[in-house]
């Protein structure tokens, strides 16, 4: 798993110094000043940690040498769905929330809809388990929905209380 993620920094790093070659076709790579080059190599080599590495893109991008366009996230009216699918009762089945994990922008509204043929909850918890007060939602009948807004970044836990082995995960960036 840490070498995929090495490989995905390193071709994410690629891709920006290719962006920027195409961009800007005067550019080269005898432009970048030595400690660029010397920081992508030592970290390829695993000489300095993802850590060290990440700190000197984020170094770039604030003074400027590097530029990242990115599109502009309208957390107004955005909505998002969580299916409870048919089965989803059943300890042994593999019916489980669709998506497992759904990430999200911040402002999204979420609605589970409940597509199984007995009742659910979602019951939000904290990363102890332990059921908390931020969103919870009455039995939902076959066909009915539960919505919650998520205004701020973090991963929410949540589980069906009468079902607690399916649980499932709201990423909000």
């Amino acid at each position: 798993m840490q070498r995929r993620q090495k490989i995905s920094i390193i071709a994410v790093c690629s891709v920006l110094f290719l962006g920027s070659m195409m961009l800007y076709p005067s550019a080269s790579a005898e432009s970048l000043p030595q400690w660029i080059k010397n920081t992508a190599l030592w970290y390829g080599e695993g000489s300095i940690s993802e850590t060290e590495f990440l700190n000197a893109i984020q170094f770039l991008i604030e003074n400027d040498l590097i530029e990242l366009e990115q599109d502009e996230i309208v957390s107004e009216n955005i909505n998002s769905s969580v299916l409870i699918p048919n089965g989803n009762y059943d300890v042994s089945g593999t019916s489980f929330y669709i998506p497992l994990n759904l990430e999200v922008p911040s402002g999204t509204n979420v609605i589970w809809v409940n597509d199984d043929s007995v009742p659910h909850t979602v019951q939000s918890q904290n990363d102890k388990g332990e059921i908390i007060g931020l969103f919870n939602s009455a039995p939902l009948q076959t066909g009915e929905t539960f919505e919650y807004t998520f205004d701020e970044a973090g991963v929410y836990n949540y589980y069906c209380s009468f079902h607690p082995w399916r649980v499932g995960i709201i990423t909000v960036r």
